[in-house]
Parts: structure tokens; sequence; C-alpha cells
């Protein structure tokens, strides 16, 4: 039981970091397709992203 609690603040950490990572990748995609407009269509998963960035604010 004690093992548990030991683990559950370094899953809990770890979830956090993750969203935290992937909240600023998007951030940063959405901040390089604005200033580099002919990226769009290149990719087609950062179009996707991009545009759930945008749909989503």
């Amino acid at each position: 039981m004690e093992t548990l609690t030991a683990t559950q603040p370094e899953a809990n950490n770890s979830s956090a970091k993750q969203r935290s990572l992937k909240f600023r990748h998007a951030s940063a995609l959405t901040k390089l397709m604005d200033e580099r407009q002919d990226l769009r269509g290149v990719h087609v998963f950062a179009d996707f992203v991009d545009d759930s960035v945008r749909w989503s604010a």
C-alpha cells in the first residue's frame, strides 16, 4: 500500500508535465503557423492541430 502512495505523486507530476508539454507544442505550432503562412499544407497534422486550436479558442 505504501508504494502506491509513493508513486502516485510521480504519476500526477508526469501527467501534468505531459499536459504542459502538449500545450506548449500546440501554442508554438500555432504561433509558427501565424508567422509562416507558407507552411500551411506542408504537413497535414500540423494543419489539423492549428485548426483545432483556433476552433477551441
